[in-house]
């Protein structure tokens, strides 16, 4: 039998000490998987169904066709894993920038890290996203100016609560710009928020692609015994 609680990982990072951290929940008696940055909770196997509508939603609205996807932010892995989901999905890009995390998921310390590592699709790309993005190398280093089907991005808290000030600019004009460049034309931009649909941010979408929606996704939340939602945010067809 597992003990309550173990720490799986623990690393210093350049934005503060990340921990993997395993505990049986009380109130659901369950397994819980979580990872903590310093002392703030970053993620949690309690709540994953937005993170799985952040791949499900954005590939939706893609042609049935061979897609080529990158995913920014590796976490738990469940938005890589419901990407891989789609029968479509022939390529899978996932960028991260901490490497205790990918070392999580290679060395198997969360229970379904073997059906992401495995699966022939699948490349973990250690970098900055963020910077990957802005200098131009973009997220394959054998091919600079290779674009994609869709992006698909859970990093940030939202887009004006930030985990790095490094980060910010993606949320411009100029940086959504430089994402729709990464994309295909009739290409796909996904991003989740913890926060509720924020119309001045929609109005920053809708300067670089065609069309954007804020999509809520509730869940049951076991903590409060109530529902909770995020927000999945859908960009199409970047207009650069």
């Amino acid at each position: 039998m597992h003990p309550r609680f173990a720490e799986l990982g623990w690393a210093p990072t350049s934005i503060g000490e990340i921990s993997l951290r395993r505990r049986l929940d009380p109130v659901t008696r369950t397994e819980v998987y979580e990872v903590k940055l310093d002392d703030e909770y970053l993620m949690s196997s309690l709540f994953t169904v937005a993170e799985e509508e952040l791949a499900r939603l954005t590939l939706a609205v893609l042609p049935d066709a061979p897609l080529e996807v990158v995913v920014g932010g590796l976490g738990l892995g469940y938005t890589a894993r419901a990407a891989l989901a789609d029968d479509r999905v022939r390529s899978l890009t996932v960028v991260e920038a901490l490497a205790p995390v990918i070392d999580w998921h290679r060395r198997e310390l969360l229970p379904e890290a073997r059906s992401l590592t495995t699966d022939r699709r699948t490349t973990l790309l250690e970098g900055d996203f963020f910077a990957l993005l802005r200098d131009g190398t973009g997220f394959d280093p054998a091919t600079p100016g290779r674009r994609f089907d869709a992006i698909l991005v859970d990093i940030d808290h939202s887009p004006v609560n930030v985990l790095n000030p490094a980060h910010a600019d993606l949320y411009t004009p100029a940086g959504l710009a430089r994402l729709g460049g990464r994309l295909r034309p009739g290409g796909a931009f996904g991003l989740w928020s913890d926060d509720a649909p924020d119309d001045a941010f929609l109005a920053v979408l809708r300067e670089a692609f065609a069309t954007a929606t804020a999509h809520v996704v509730p869940f049951d939340n076991p903590l409060t015994a109530g529902t909770s939602a995020n927000t999945v945010y859908v960009a199409t067809d970047p207009l650069g």
